[in-house]
């Protein structure tokens, strides 16, 4: 398979937002680095990563090693200089090296080749009989945690795409956001998205119990 995404990439480093191949995300471009890394992507790809850090709090993270490369789809300018943009998910990539830049934001060389499957059309790929038990914990989780999800709609995705959904919406801490993203093969993901989900449907129960 013949690809031809850029191996060196503008990267927006931002915490506990994880987005998938065949995904949305909406952002609000406020900061002066990704106002610049917005303005330059605009004039060429649209094409830029989103990866999370390990730290919030170092001026210059250092950031997990795989994330997804977007594309901008829609793109609006506010009033007080602010860009609201989509940011349409393609490919995962591997960091391989962060390249010295006189940018304000950070750019890195990428690799796709470990996620090669991520361009191959899944619209078939129906929820089968037993990924039941996975969106039955997914509905289980979501009424518990008080979220107000129409769950019609979460059953019309395909297991591919249940998972990253349920994956970029949850309240799930950075780790575990980044154990879905770093998965490749479905049967996998349901099992690592299963785990989270028992995981911290056991951590609300234990809390509750507690007050």
């Amino acid at each position: 398979m013949k690809i031809n995404f850029p191996n060196k990439i503008a990267i927006f480093p931002l915490s506990s937002a994880i987005f998938f191949p065949q995904t949305t995300l909406p952002l609000n471009i406020f900061e002066d680095r990704y106002i610049q890394l917005v303005n330059d992507c605009m004039k060429e790809d649209r094409m830029f990563g989103m990866v999370q850090p390990k730290s919030k709090n170092a001026s210059l993270p250092e950031v997990y090693g795989i994330g997804c490369l977007g594309r901008i789809t829609s793109f609006n300018e506010t009033a007080d200089k602010r860009f609201i943009i989509s940011l349409s998910g393609i490919i995962r990539f591997r960091i391989k090296k962060e390249i010295e830049e006189k940018k304000m934001y950070r750019n890195f060389e990428v690799d796709y080749s470990e996620f090669l499957t991520d361009l191959e059309d899944k619209k078939d790929q129906k929820i089968n009989y037993s990924d039941k038990y996975l969106l039955n914990n997914i509905k289980t989780y979501f009424r518990k945690i008080g979220y107000p999800i129409d769950f019609g709609e979460l059953e019309k995705l395909n297991t591919d795409l249940l998972v990253s959904t349920v994956a970029m919406i949850s309240p799930f801490s950075v780790e575990e956001k980044q154990k879905l993203i770093e998965t490749v093969k479905i049967q996998d993901k349901i099992k690592a998205l299963n785990e989270i989900i028992n995981f911290n449907l056991l951590d609300f129960q234990e809390n509750k119990t507690v007050q």
